[in-house]
């Protein structure tokens, strides 16, 4: 059997002999294995593919006798469940889909919920449940508690906002800590909010980019797990700008699950190490 072991803590010597050890002596293979030292906080992560069988419990307390305050988490190597929000721009949601059925994400969609019924024909042709909860006439809260009604009994490892246009409560986010994933169709800190490619163009950029993170309650303020761009000129529109900027917004969000769902990600101070 297979896990991914995550391990942050504040940085001293001997760490990896430490880890090491207690991997050999409780007969685990290390496939493969990955650290980074942040120098300025002095701070410590660790991120190995082990081959075993394990008492995760047992485990997670052998390391914390070897490497005390540490951060221990270890994830069974298994297909991650996802849930997507959308609302009707298809292309981040379509590109999931297709390559969650190709096999280029191994993944399982549980279901897809949606404020508009418009990608319902799109998300049943991949045999996916889709369901249509509109906003309107309701407040924030009451349109949220809707969809964890859905959301909550499946226990998904992510939610994925594939363009779901709507701000999200600090009730829900606290539901699913940092497992809040979004595209936002802007390279972030830069045009933060709606419509940030009439932002960009209207301060001519030469590039436009996009950004994946985690949700928080901060509005495109939480930890960035990928981000990409592409060249953009004067003589475009903010409507060309928007239809090259999908392109890109496709392939950051794609390349974020990806990390996700391979154990990777590490959150820490507002920012993520990936290993």
């Amino acid at each position: 059997m297979k896990y991914t072991l995550l391990i942050q803590c504040d940085d001293k010597k001997g760490l990896v002999y430490k880890i090491s050890k207690v991997l050999f002596e409780n007969d685990f293979n290390i496939e493969t294995q990955q650290e980074f030292v942040d120098k300025e906080n002095n701070k410590f992560f660790f991120r190995a593919v082990i081959a075993g069988e394990v008492d995760k419990e047992k485990l997670k307390n052998e390391i914390l006798k070897e490497v005390p305050c540490a951060d221990v988490e270890i994830f069974k190597k298994r297909k991650k469940r996802l849930f997507l929000l959308a609302t009707k721009e298809a292309h981040a949601l379509g590109d999931i889909l297709i390559k969650q059925y190709s096999g280029d994400l191994d993944v399982e969609i549980i279901g897809v919920i949606a404020n508009r019924n418009n990608l319902k024909d799109l998300v049943e042709k991949f045999n996916i449940p889709f369901y249509y909860i509109p906003a309107e006439g309701k407040s924030r809260v009451e349109h949220e508690n809707e969809m964890l009604e859905i959301i909550k009994p499946t226990n998904p490892d992510f939610i994925i906002l594939a363009k779901f246009m709507r701000i999200l409560t600090p009730n829900f986010v606290e539901e699913f800590p940092n497992k809040i994933i979004n595209i936002h169709h802007s390279f972030l800190p830069a045009f933060i909010g709606a419509n940030p490619y009439k932002q960009a163009y209207d301060r001519g950029v030469k590039i436009i980019g996009a950004t994946a993170h985690f949700v928080n309650n901060n509005l495109d303020d939480g930890p960035i797990i990928e981000q990409d761009v592409t060249r953009v000129n004067h003589e475009m529109s903010w409507e060309e700008m928007r239809v090259q900027g999908r392109d890109i917004e496709k392939i950051v969000l794609s390349r974020a699950i990806k990390k996700a769902i391979e154990d990777r990600i590490f959150v820490y101070a507002n920012k993520t190490i990936i290993l």
